[in-house]
């Protein structure tokens, strides 16, 4: 018998708020979270706008010390997965730390160190390279300090997929608790490329939106006149627990985690696989392993990156897996609020679906004003909508042809 997994905490840091509540309320009320960059001087860039996390402050939950320390992704990640294990209420004393893991992707980590520390290598010698410059880079770290601030001492590692890192790291903790590895699981993901490298980057690879003259309106997932995703930053962890655990605790339980599904493209390196056929695989899998029905789905995540392939192929596999039903799913981007987090999208992504699925609230997809006529489904495009939702999914696709769908469902005991 698998262990039966639950959602018991919820932690995020985003471009529309630094928490889950904030974060949720900027979704339903259609907030952008793009806008010129200000970290730093991007006049000299081709693309000089993101979806930036503003006000930050890592020691909310870091000492001053440790926030130096510590790239920006990990203190991202501390502060997301810290809010979901005190709203879990796991501190409060009979943990077996353990039986308490830690699972937190990241698709790039620290590139905004490096970037620094080769510019501090080039101008004044190794001598004067940053001595944590490898413990801030190397991309589990996220992972590592995440458990050293509240204890865990179970299993701990990184999904490294690219876009699909976070909902690697979502279904490979479900996985772990229902093997009985751990009791108890903070797993999401953590991202902070806004950099010049990193802008540059992807604006190179063709990749970016380029509505330089009017940011908050240039994610557009879906759109006829999309050119592009947009950067985001930021993280998610969500507290994954075995029911007999949480049962035995007395823990809220948000929701429940019914099936995860992973494939892979081996098609190229940035495009999805014609008819989006690896996604397709993941999504069928991820709803066998829940045993539901196509029908039963009540909403769907969408990936939605605002890039020419891959929301048309999405959608494609979107009707060929769920066939006549597929029109009548509602389906949103909540990416054209937040920008792409790349390797914590799937994360802050599973939070908004655990949301609706609590509230009955499907977020947005913000900027479709002219829909793609080769994408056609209910995108719920413009304002959030009431909704019933027992059953959900939430679908990620990351360069290198690695695909990650999850099911969640209302709790029902």
């Amino acid at each position: 018998m698998k262990n039966r997994v639950v959602i018991t905490g919820l932690g995020a840091v985003t471009p529309i708020g630094l928490d889950a509540a904030s974060y949720w309320s900027g979704l339903k009320a259609g907030q952008s979270g793009v806008a010129p960059i200000a970290r730093f001087d991007a006049s000299a860039l081709p693309v000089r706008f993101a979806a930036e996390v503003k006000g930050w402050d890592p020691t909310a939950y870091l000492s001053a010390k440790e926030s130096k320390r510590n790239a920006r992704f990990v203190q991202f990640a501390v502060g997301a997965g810290r809010q979901a294990f005190d709203l879990a209420n796991l501190g409060s004393g009979g943990m077996d730390m353990a039986r308490l893991g830690v699972i937190v992707g990241s698709g790039m980590g620290a590139l905004d160190v490096l970037e620094e520390e080769i510019t501090t290598l080039n101008a004044k010698g190794p001598s004067r390279v940053s001595p944590f410059l490898i413990p801030m880079t190397i991309v589990n770290m996220a992972a590592g300090a995440l458990a050293i601030n509240v204890g865990a001492k179970g299993p701990n590692y990184c999904p490294v997929s690219a876009c699909a890192s976070g909902s690697h790291a979502i279904g490979e903790a479900f996985r772990s608790l229902q093997r009985g590895d751990a009791d108890v699981i903070l797993a999401g993901g953590a991202e902070a490329v806004i950099t010049p490298l990193g802008i540059s980057g992807f604006a190179s690879a063709k990749a970016l939106s380029r509505r330089n003259d009017d940011p908050a309106h240039a994610s557009r997932p879906f759109d006829a006149a999309r050119d592009g995703f947009v950067m985001g930053e930021g993280a998610g962890v969500l507290v994954l627990e075995t029911l007999e655990h949480a049962t035995r605790r007395g823990a809220e339980i948000l929701a429940e985690v019914l099936g995860y599904g992973l494939s892979a493209d081996a098609y190229h390196m940035t495009l999805p696989a014609p008819e989006a056929e690896g996604a397709q695989r993941a999504i069928k899998m991820a709803l066998a392993d829940a045993e539901v029905a196509a029908a039963q789905v009540d909403y769907i995540n969408a990936h939605g990156t605002s890039t020419e392939a891959n929301d048309r192929l999405e959608t494609e596999a979107i009707k060929a897996v769920f066939g006549e039903h597929a029109a009548r799913i509602p389906m949103s981007s909540t990416k054209s609020m937040t920008g792409h987090l790349l390797g914590a999208a799937g994360a802050i992504e599973a939070i908004a679906t655990v949301m609706a699925i609590r509230d009955g609230i499907i977020p947005p997809t913000i900027n479709l004003e002219e829909p793609d006529p080769e994408c056609d489904l209910d995108y719920v495009p413009g304002a959030a909508r009431q909704h019933e939702v027992r059953i959900a999914m939430s679908n990620n696709m990351g360069f290198g042809g690695q695909n990650g769908s999850l099911v969640f469902g209302r709790f029902q005991g």
